[in-house]
C-alpha cells in the first residue's frame, strides 16, 4: 500500500555546446566543459572568461551564456541558470536548446507557465526534437495532468522510441494514474534498452511495491542498489517495503543507510521515525522527526507523524500541536484532520472532533473511514440521530465493514434499540470475529433483552480477548444490570477507526544521470503521508 505518492522525475539538459571557431582557448575548453573533464567552478569561470573577452561574436557569446547557464543548473543555482539562458535567448532568439534548458530551470523555480511556454517555444523551433516534449511532460506531472504528460511522452517515444527517460518518466504517470500493469511495462521496456538504467529498477520498484508485490519490490531495489550503491533513494524505498512487511527491523537498517548516504534526507528520517513508532519507540520516532523539521521546517508529514507519536504517548496536547501546524502548512492535508479528530475524542472534546471530522468529509466525500469517524464521535456526543445518517452513509460506501457496523450497532444500543444492536454487532462479528467491543457491547444488548446467559458468555469472550474491556465499557458508564443505571448511557467502548497511515512520506526517485541526449527521468515520496 502506498502511504502517500508523489512521484518525482529527473529531468535532463541539452548538453554544452562548442564555439563556431577552428581552435578554442583555455577558457573555452573550461567553459564547453566536454565529459564533464572539469569542475562546475572551473567550467563556469571559463564561461565567464569567455564573456568578458570582448572578443567573441554574438552567437559565441550566446553559446558561452548557455554553457555557463547549464553549470549553474548542474549546481542547482536556477536563478542564475535562468539569467543566463534569458541571455543567450537574446543573443540567439532561435536557438532551441537554450528554451528547452530554460524551462527547465522555470520548472526548477516553480514557474509552471513559464516553463510551458519556453518548452513549446523549444518545440516550435525544432519539432523532432524529443527532449521538450519529455520535459513538458515533467510540467504536466507537477501539475497533475498526468493524461497531458502522457500524451507528451508519448510523442517523445515515437520520436525515439529507445528514449528510456521518456518511457521512465510515462512510467511514472502511469503509477501516479494507478495504472501499475502499464508502468512496469515501461520501466521494464527502458530495462531493456538499458540493463544498467539503475533509476528504471528503482521506480519499477516503487510500482511493484504499490502493487504489494513485496518480493519483486525487493528484487528491483537490490538491483538498484547493486548498480549505485551510494544512492540513498532505493534504500529508503526498500526500507518502504520491509516496513510494509511489518519487518521494522530492516526497514530501520535501510532507512539508517539511506541517511548515512545523506544526512539531510529528510524524507528517510521521517519513514525511520515511522517504523520507530511501530516498534513502540516513541522517543526515538520522535527524534527523527525532530531533525526532519530542522531540516525542512515545511515538511506536513513530519508535523503530522509527529503528532502521532506524541498521542502514541498520551499526550494529546502536544499532538493537537502538531496536527495545527501540520494544517497551517497545508490547509487541505486531510490526515492531520482525521488525526487531531482522534486526538480530541481522546480528551473528550466531541465537539472539536466532530468538526475535523466535518473537515475530512469536505476534503474527502467519498471516504467511508470519515463518515465512521464522525458516526462515532456524534455517538458519543450524543448525537444519536446525526451519527446513525453518518454511519448509513459509511456503510454506503464501503458495505459489510466491521468497525463501521460495531459503530452502528453502539448507536443503537444507547437508542434502546437492542434487536438492531444485536443484528449489526452479529454482522461485525462474522466479519471479525475477535472484535472485543463488539462481543461486549452485544452481551450488553442481551443483558438488557433478559438474556442473561448469552450476554454472560459475550462478555466472557470479550474479556478473554481484551482484559481490560470492561474497565473501557465503565468509563462511558455502561451499565451491564438489567436496567440501566440512572443517567448513565449505555455505551461500549469506541470500535477503532482506521488508523491514519503514518506514511514513511514519498518514496524518493534516484537521481538520473545527464544523459548525451537531454531527457529527464526518476522516480519516487511520499511515501506516506
Amino acid at each position: 500500500m502506498r502511504r502517500g505518492l508523489w512521484l518525482g522525475t529527473s529531468f535532463g539538459l541539452v548538453l554544452a555546446a562548442s564555439p563556431v571557431s577552428a581552435q578554442t582557448s583555455q577558457n573555452w575548453q573550461w567553459c564547453v566543459n566536454k565529459d564533464d573533464k572539469y569542475s562546475l567552478d572551473l567550467a563556469i569561470s571559463g564561461c565567464t572568461a569567455v564573456i568578458q573577452s570582448g572578443r567573441e561574436t554574438q552567437k559565441n557569446l550566446a553559446i558561452a551564456f548557455y554553457d555557463r547557464g547549464n553549470a549553474y543548473e548542474d549546481q542547482h543555482d536556477y536563478g542564475r541558470a535562468l539569467a543566463d539562458f534569458t541571455q543567450a535567448i537574446q543573443l540567439n532568439p532561435r536557438y532551441a536548446d537554450a528554451y528547452n534548458n530554460r524551462g527547465n530551470a522555470n520548472r526548477h523555480l516553480q514557474n509552471y507557465d513559464r516553463a510551458l511556454a519556453d518548452f513549446n517555444e523549444a518545440i516550435r523551433l525544432n519539432p523532432r526534437d524529443p527532449v521538450p516534449f519529455n520535459n513538458r511532460g515533467l510540467v504536466y506531472e507537477d501539475l497533475k495532468d498526468y493524461d497531458h504528460a502522457i500524451g507528451d511522452y508519448n510523442e517523445a517515444i515515437r520520436l525515439n522510441p529507445r528514449y528510456v527517460l521518456a518511457l521512465n518518466n510515462r512510467g511514472n504517470a502511469y503509477v501516479a494514474k494507478k495504472g501499475y500493469d502499464l508502468a512496469i511495462a515501461d520501466f521494464t521496456e527502458a530495462i531493456r534498452i538499458n540493463p544498467s538504467y539503475e533509476a528504471a529498477y528503482n521506480d519499477r520498484g516503487i510500482a511493484y511495491d504499490d502493487k504489494e508485490d513485496y518480493d519483486r519490490a525487493i528484487a528491483d531495489y537490490n538491483e538498484a542498489i547493486r548498480l549505485d550503491p551510494k544512492d540513498p533513494f532505493p534504500y529508503n524505498n526498500r526500507g518502504n517495503v520491509y516496513d510494509s512487511k511489518r519487518d521494522y527491523d530492516r526497514a530501520i537498517t535501510d532507512y539508517s543507510e539511506a541517511i548515512r548516504l545523506d544526512p539531510r534526507y529528510a524524507v528517510a528520517l521521517v519513514n525511520r521515525g515511522a517504523a520507530y513508532k511501530a516498534k513502540g519507540d516513541y522517543d526515538r520516532a520522535i527524534a527523527d522527526y525532530d531533525e526532519a523539521i530542522r531540516i525542512d521546517p515545511s515538511y506536513v508529514r513530519a508535523f503530522n507523524n509527529r503528532g502521532l507519536a506524541y498521542r502514541a504517548k498520551k499526550d494529546d496536547d502536544r499532538a493537537i500541536a502538531n496536527y495545527d501546524e501540520a494544517i497551517g502548512l497545508d490547509l487541505t492535508y486531510s490526515f492531520a484532520y482525521s488525526n487531531r479528530g482522534y486526538a480530541y475524542e481522546d480528551k473528550k472534546d466531541y465537539d472539536h472532533a466532530i468538526a475535523d471530522f466535518t473537515k475530512l468529509i469536505e476534503l474527502k466525500p467519498n471516504d467511508a473511514g470519515a463518515y465512521n469517524s464522525r458516526c462515532w464521535a456524534r455517538t458519543l456526543a450524543g448525537q444519536l440521530g446525526a451519527a446513525l445518517t453518518d454511519c448509513d452513509e459509511s456503510l454506503r460506501l464501503r458495505p459489510d465493514d466491521a468497525n463501521t457496523l460495531d459503530s452502528r450497532g453502539l448507536a443503537y444500543l444507547k437508542l434502546g434499540r437492542f434487536d438492531e444492536a444485536i443484528a449489526d454487532y452479529d454482522a461485525a462479528l462474522n466479519l471479525e470475529p475477535k472484535l472485543a467491543s463488539s462481543l461486549f457491547g452485544r452481551g450488553a444488548a442481551k443483558l438488557r433483552k433478559g438474556d442473561a446467559d448469552g450476554g454472560n458468555a459475550d462478555i466472557a469472550a470479550a474479556k478473554a480477548i481484551q482484559a481490560d474491556v470492561a474497565d473501557d465499557f465503565a468509563g462511558y458508564g455502561v451499565s451491564l444490570a438489567a436496567e440501566p443505571a440512572s443517567g448513565a448511557p449505555q455505551v461500549p467502548a469506541p470500535p477503532q477507526p482506521p488508523v491514519t497511515p503514518q506514511v514513511p512520506a514519498t518514496p524518493q526517485p534516484s537521481t538520473t544521470p545527464q544523459p548525451p541526449a537531454p531527457g529527464v527521468s526518476t522516480g519516487t515520496p511520499s511515501g506516506k503521508p
